[in-house]
């Protein structure tokens, strides 16, 4: 374990979570859940995240020490839509997990990247999630970008942190939207009950934007186009069952009877664009419907 000592010199107040990011050289994510886990002390006491830390207060924060695990690389094959010595565009199948983690260390995208790229992948997210700029579910299908230098990796990372890049899906939610398009602003955070699940809630939530255009309507379904202004967990997931059209086939925020047909919830994440974060020149690119989407419009229409 390291330990690092740091007397708050900040002149005004700043959160523990932002301090102790910056004295840690960690993201902040990553600093609050080192906060909850009583990580840290404030004049040798356990405190919150979001405490304003004065001039003069102490704070200790011990890292603990990462956990060594065994991500090997895998023979996957990968569908590739784009690739550069920089960064690549791959069309992640459903099903396929994107990061290994406890209990689930092979089969992953990132197991299949690692063989692909071997080692010219970012290494800013760590072990784990080598070359992962950002992330969607096992159950969303689509494209994601992948970055394989840190240069590439923090050029992406902060286009998704000011929003400035193209996240369009598409999906078919529960029943018969009123409107042709709309937006959906509500902020999102973890769920108070269910720990492992995201809702809309003004605890500790961040805000969230979603925006949404129908394309057909099926009278007990819809498919609809969305856009992401920005990019919190489970966002379109949330957002849908929050106005009362859950994605189909979503097992965790949709109704307790499941399409068990789609295996999960039908979205795809159809096109990204962004500036290219070394030749500055904008790219954008868009998947094809895979077939489970395709059959099921299919089976509704």
């Amino acid at each position: 374990m390291k330990t690092i000592e740091k007397v708050c010199d900040f002149e005004g107040n700043i959160r523990l979570d932002v301090f102790v990011a910056e004295i840690g050289e960690i993201t902040r994510s990553r600093a609050a859940k080192l906060i909850e886990d009583g990580c840290v002390l404030v004049n040798s006491k356990v405190a919150a995240k979001n405490l304003k830390l004065k001039t003069g207060d102490k704070v200790v924060l011990n890292l603990p020490d990462p956990v060594s695990y065994n991500v090997t690389a895998e023979e996957i094959p990968l569908d590739i839509v784009y690739e550069d010595n920089d960064l690549l565009v791959v069309n992640k199948p459903k099903g396929m997990v994107v990061h290994p983690a406890n209990g689930n260390l092979d089969g992953t995208l990132v197991n299949a990247l690692m063989h692909h790229c071997g080692d010219t992948l970012s290494g800013i997210n760590g072990v784990m999630r080598p070359g992962i700029v950002h992330r969607i579910d096992k159950n969303t299908s689509g494209l994601l970008m992948v970055a394989k230098n840190d240069t590439a990796h923090n050029g992406l990372a902060a286009q998704i942190k000011e929003h400035s890049f193209t996240r369009e899906y598409e999906a078919v939610v529960y029943g018969n939207l009123k409107d042709d398009e709309g937006i959906i602003d509500a902020p999102i955070g973890r769920h108070p009950v269910k720990r492992k699940q995201m809702a809309v809630t003004d605890k500790n939530s961040k805000n969230a934007v979603t925006h949404y255009k129908v394309i057909e309507r099926f009278g007990n379904f819809t498919h609809i186009r969305l856009r992401l202004e920005t990019g919190r967990t489970h966002q379109i997931r949330v957002h849908m069952a929050y106005i009362g059209h859950a994605v189909a086939g979503d097992d965790v925020y949709g109704p307790k009877k499941v399409i068990t047909s789609l295996n999960g919830q039908c979205l795809h994440a159809k096109k990204v664009g962004f500036v290219h974060p070394i030749t500055n020149k904008y790219l954008e690119f868009e998947s094809d419907l895979p077939n489970y989407f395709i059959k099921f419009l299919k089976a509704i229409r």
